[in-house]
């Protein structure tokens, strides 16, 4: 348990570094993880973990923005895909 907190806060610190690509992916991953947990144990949860970043990677929006504008809040463009 020790060990869990200064990962924790590596992990929440590492977060605010993200792109909205980052995020898509670890949360594909997050899903595909539990869902492989569930299912089939340990071996489930790498499995699932690694298709479900890839998955999530696959299906994000290609195309160009459509609405883009200046986030005061993140400090960088954000733009809205159709």
């Amino acid at each position: 348990m020790r060990n869990l907190l200064p990962l924790a806060l590596a992990a929440l610190c590492l977060g605010g570094c993200a792109t909205a690509r980052d995020t898509r992916l670890s949360s594909g991953a997050g899903i595909g993880v539990v869902g492989g947990a569930i299912v089939a144990g340990p071996i489930g949860a790498v499995v699932g973990g690694a298709a479900g970043a890839l998955v999530a990677d696959q299906t994000r929006p290609h195309g160009a923005p459509v609405n883009c504008h200046w986030s005061d809040v993140l400090q960088k463009q954000v733009c809205n895909y159709s």
